[in-house]
């Protein structure tokens, strides 16, 4: 029996795998594993997984997750994972190439991030090669859920949306310029905060500012993070995740404006790897 992780900090979706029968698939609370010990990890494991899948034998176990970077950082999920899970296999890797495991398979591909924030890499079918840093919706993650919510607030309150859309905007979601600065500035998780207004764009997409902020955030991507592989002019470029699977047309849009290629867009990675571990 295999147990597969899509592991993000809001969530975790669990799968159990015998072949290429899906046992159970189970949801518990995300987990950031650079914020937390291993201790912890392995307490939300033991209260939160157990009792869902405790008389289930495993063998093994591959749990992709966010903040998973680093020998050290991995061996304490590693280890949180076997305190609780007798498996004689537990791989522990990043959120980026489950992305690409999900979405390339065992082919060579472009893989993409674009939901709450943004990634991408070059995969040649067993790992990743290449990977431009998405360097955080302050200095990158652009085409990002928090990129595009910053994008628009921004917009809304320099004036450079019409009048009438950012009052509709501002009343939707019950804020004004002070609320706005302090939910980014003086309480956490503000990039969360920026993401959870995209539903507003996505809405409101046919409208021209609003069409023009998503499509020239897109392009931003590609440029800055897509054209810098080699490959890409000759490559299908794959994307998961919420901003991209919502925005497709936009995103598709952008692509072609730059000569770009767009392949498979899913919402989620957990179907790609449940194809890709059961082949495996």
């Amino acid at each position: 029996m295999k147990l597969i992780a899509d592991c993000g900090s809001t969530k975790i979706d669990w799968c159990l795998l015998d072949g290429k029968k899906i046992v159970k698939q189970v949801f518990t609370t995300g987990m950031n594993a650079m914020m937390l010990t291993e201790e912890e990890m392995a307490a939300r494991i033991a209260e939160e997984l157990m009792p869902q899948i405790d008389a289930v034998k495993i063998d093994e176990i591959y749990y992709y997750g966010a903040g998973c970077l680093g020998d050290e950082v991995c061996g304490n999920v590693r280890r949180a994972l076997a305190k609780n899970i007798n498996a004689s296999v537990i791989e522990v890797d990043t959120d980026l190439l489950a992305a690409a495991r999900a979405l390339c398979g065992r082919k060579p591909g472009i893989a993409c991030i674009m939901g709450t924030g943004s990634n991408s890499c070059y995969y040649d079918g067993q790992k990743i090669v290449d990977n431009v840093s998405p360097l955080g919706y302050i200095l990158g993650d652009e085409g990002s859920g928090a990129v595009l919510g910053k994008l628009l607030v921004g917009d809304v309150l320099k004036n450079q949306i019409p009048k009438d859309l950012s009052e509709k905007f501002l009343k939707q979601y019950d804020l004004d310029r002070m609320k706005i600065i302090r939910r980014v500035y003086k309480e956490p998780q503000a990039n969360r905060f920026l993401a959870s207004l995209t539903p507003f764009l996505i809405e409101n997409i046919e409208e021209p500012a609003i069409h023009r902020l998503v499509l020239n955030s897109f392009k931003a991507f590609f440029v800055r993070n897509i054209s810098n592989y080699d490959q890409y002019r000759t490559m299908t470029i794959n994307f998961v995740g919420s901003i991209a699977y919502y925005y497709k047309d936009v995103l598709a849009e952008a692509a072609a404006s730059l000569d770009c290629r767009i392949g498979n867009i899913i919402k989620s990675p957990m179907e790609g790897l449940i194809q890709y571990h059961s082949e495996n």
